[in-house]
């Protein structure tokens, strides 16, 4: 059998150090009640990310996988703890981070090239006019969306929607890649050739990515490890597993492999000791 980084709860880091670009340290988000107790969402949550690594976090609905997403975006506050990047606290949303929604927050009335150059005008603001169309036009090339360069979001697939969310957040060239089920909205054939593409420009261009999925074969797919989350409230980090296969990934050769499905079936035990009829 395989052996996985698998440790005890919220004593990852404390066993295995490892240094990283984002690091999370003891981090704890609570919320307010008419009660005198806080409801606790994160409760110690302790991970560090290399520069160039693929993240996956999984859990259970009302886990705080989201929150956490948040949190290191800068859209919300730890209520104490610490998350840097780069040794850099982070205090509010900046351009070095960049989201990617599930619902793709296009913005209707602009054209495809018009939304991803939107987020290069705000940014990068020293790039001359020449610069920011070779830019937007690189990465219209990147998701093969020139054809469709000139077409407004109501004329595309989402398929095409969420890759223009993707290249409009990879223009401004951040130094962490932040995506919220970013395949969730899209049919089962759309997502796999949208995983494979993903995959295909960060395995070009690697920058550190954290994912939030709901989808472990997703997970194992595209990622250098996955978080398990266990159920909230006070949720945490309960493992933390490293995935034994290298880039570029063949994933009609991972699917049929013995580690494929030992790694597959650990993930799914966990989540199934985590399960509760009240999800």
């Amino acid at each position: 059998m395989m052996e996985y980084t698998s440790l005890p709860i919220n004593t990852q880091d404390k066993i295995m150090p490892r240094t990283g670009f984002l690091e999370v340290e003891n981090l704890v988000k609570s919320y307010p009640t008419p009660d005198k107790d806080d409801f606790v969402v994160l409760d110690g949550v302790n991970l560090t990310i290399g520069e160039d690594e693929y993240i996956s976090v999984i859990g259970h609905s009302g886990c705080g996988k989201s929150t956490l997403l948040k949190i290191i975006a800068g859209l919300e506050k730890a209520t104490s703890g610490s998350v840097k990047l780069d040794g850099k606290e982070i205090r509010q949303p900046g351009a070095e981070r960049m989201m990617v929604f599930q619902n793709y927050s296009l913005l209707p009335w602009l054209t495809v090239r018009e939304n991803i150059r939107l987020a290069v005008d705000e940014v990068l603001k020293n790039a001359n006019r020449a610069e920011k169309i070779s830019i937007v036009n690189e990465h219209l090339a990147m998701v093969n969306l020139t054809a469709a360069a000139d077409k407004y979001p109501d004329e595309i697939s989402g398929g095409m929607k969420q890759r223009v969310g993707i290249a409009r957040a990879l223009a401004i060239r951040p130094k962490m890649l932040l995506m919220d089920e970013p395949f969730g909205a899209l049919d089962a054939l759309t997502r796999g050739k949208l995983q494979r593409q993903v995959l295909d420009i960060w395995e070009n261009n690697r920058q550190a990515v954290m994912m939030i999925t709901h989808d472990v074969d997703e997970a194992i797919y595209m990622s250098d490890r996955i978080v398990l989350m266990t159920n909230g409230p006070n949720a945490t980090i309960g493992e933390i597993l490293e995935v034994p296969f290298s880039h570029p990934r063949d994933r009609a050769a991972m699917r049929n492999s013995k580690e494929y499905f030992e790694l597959r079936n650990h993930a799914l035990n966990f989540l199934d000791r985590y399960f509760t009829q009240d999800e």
